[in-house]
């Protein structure tokens, strides 16, 4: 029964991977373009800088942009492709071993441990919310809940019946958890930043 599990193929899983990938590496270029913009002119004005709230720039130039000694929109870009190419490659009926899930899900639950963190330095380091990251934490976020849920309900972990099954009820569940934690994520900066005032008012005046 475990090794059938392990060779579904989730469909709906693998359209969100490529949808979200997609979504990913372009946030991820967007910033690229911007820190190279911000390289060649150290006076420009970024495109997605609107506030002292909404803006790139804080985030590029400050320590945790380039936390691994270069611009982390560079992850991005080659991270996003994975999910892309499993998506892809499950949609056209590819079958992947347990050590492959296994390596697939390290990459998945490093950006989303990432993406907390980079949430953490946003709000209470550089008091900013840059409008490619939060791009990029919208589909992250889902794209964990997503992978680990189908990892235990295949039996790809180590998991009881039980908690096999439980993990395939809860999927369905994946878009309202998402939307809970960008809830939890928009409380926070608002309790920090007074947010939704002020990006009510760089979008209205």
């Amino acid at each position: 029964m475990a090794d059938q599990q392990t060779h579904t193929r989730p469909t709906g899983l693998a359209i969100w991977l490529v949808v979200a990938g997609v979504i990913g590496w372009w946030a991820a270029f967007s910033l690229t373009i911007e820190k190279l913009h911000v390289l060649a002119n150290p006076d420009a004005i970024a495109s997605c800088d609107f506030s002292v709230l909404v803006q790139c720039t804080a985030n590029l130039q400050s320590w945790q942009g380039s936390v691994f000694g270069f611009p982390n929109p560079l992850i991005g870009l080659s991270g996003w492709v994975a999910p892309i190419v499993v998506g892809m490659a499950i949609i056209a009926r590819a079958r992947f071993a347990r050590w492959f899930w296994w390596c697939f899900w390290a990459g998945i639950a490093f950006a989303f441990g990432f993406v907390i963190w980079l949430i953490s330095q946003s709000i209470y380091e550089l008091h900013t919310l840059c409008p490619w990251c939060m791009v990029t934490w919208s589909v992250t976020i889902p794209t964990f809940y997503a992978v680990t849920l189908h990892l235990l309900r295949a039996g790809l972990f180590p998991a009881s019946e039980r908690v096999r099954d439980a993990a395939d009820r809860l999927m369905a569940w994946v878009p309202l958890a998402a939307i809970v934690s960008y809830a939890i994520v928009l409380l926070l900066a608002q309790l920090e930043l007074n947010a939704i005032v002020n990006i009510w008012q760089t979008l209205f005046g």
